[in-house]
């Protein structure tokens, strides 16, 4: 259910009573006592993080990684078919001592994933990052040709056994305006993108303000972003509140809803519990797809 200072615990319960899945809710025992499931796995007591300050920061995160490592035991006993993750404090995590960028590091690492890509997707428009939760300067740094063509095979690989797209229909986002303008503003796109999308066999570098408005007109399937905000902005200018965070790679179907904590809201009964019933059904959706096919 997530971090339990936010609104995770309250779309959780909104949630599972619409969902068409049996559920196992995983989280602190005295806040999932509040919540009707089918099972529940408790990981320890919140107690309303009386103590306050960094403690109940640092309570908050060991009990977000806490259930985070349950679910993933869960799966490999068995007893879960899939995951499907509230959202956490990037914060509390690396207070509790969880050293990574979000839960999708996090689940690569339990489950011993080689590579995985995080990708947010509607019923209008999919997106995949290739850079995740890093500085700028520093995602820059890592976008190289290799990573590039890592992102691009998992996100065909996994479109087509997860999403049942035959021949997925990708295209590369341009890292600068214009594509680079013929090398005018920048050389990234002839020396690293443009040699990734022949390698993969896609379309691109586009520029990042038609190529999003191409593909939400149906050109293509999913579009690599090169860095978060340029991907997440053009997910959430189109489906706020509809889309899914799927986690391409894992050896388990996982989703999360497309917000965050929204600590300033949580416990005012406002939260809306969209996303993560959208998050649910996915998941539900995938694992049906997958025990179609045997």
């Amino acid at each position: 259910m997530g971090d339990p200072r936010g609104i995770g615990p309250e779309v959780v319960a909104a949630a599972i009573g619409a969902a068409d899945a049996e559920t196992t809710v995983v989280g602190p025992d005295d806040v999932i006592a509040g919540i009707g499931a089918d099972h529940a796995e408790g990981v320890g007591r919140w107690d309303g993080g009386t103590a306050g300050g960094e403690e109940s920061l640092t309570l908050a995160g060991r009990l977000t990684g806490r259930a985070v490592e349950a679910a993933v035991r869960l799966w490999k006993e068995g007893r879960v078919d899939a995951i499907v993750t509230g959202p956490g404090d990037k914060r509390a995590l690396n207070a509790a001592g969880y050293r990574f960028p979000g839960h999708t590091e996090l689940l690569r690492d339990l489950t011993g994933a080689r590579q995985v890509a995080m990708m947010l997707a509607s019923d209008r428009l999919r997106v995949v990052l290739i850079t995740t939760h890093l500085a700028l300067r520093d995602a820059l740094s890592i976008l190289t040709r290799e990573r590039i063509v890592e992102v691009g095979r998992v996100t065909q690989r996994y479109l087509t056994a997860w999403f049942g797209l035959a021949e997925p229909r990708l295209a590369l986002c341009a890292l600068n305006p214009h594509a680079g303008e013929g090398g005018l503003f920048g050389q990234e796109e002839e020396r690293v993108l443009g040699p990734a999308a022949r390698t993969l066999g896609i379309a691109g570098p586009l520029p990042a303000d038609t190529v999003f408005v191409r593909a939400l007109r149906g050109e293509f399937d999913a579009v690599l972003a090169p860095y978060h905000d340029v991907g997440m902005t053009a997910i959430k200018v189109a489906s706020f509140g509809r889309a899914v965070n799927v986690t391409l790679g894992l050896p388990v179907p996982r989703t999360s809803p497309d917000h965050g904590t929204a600590l300033d809201i949580a416990g005012k009964g406002i939260a809306d519990a969209s996303s993560m019933k959208e998050a649910i059904r996915v998941a539900a959706e995938i694992v049906r797809r997958l025990q179609s096919e045997g």
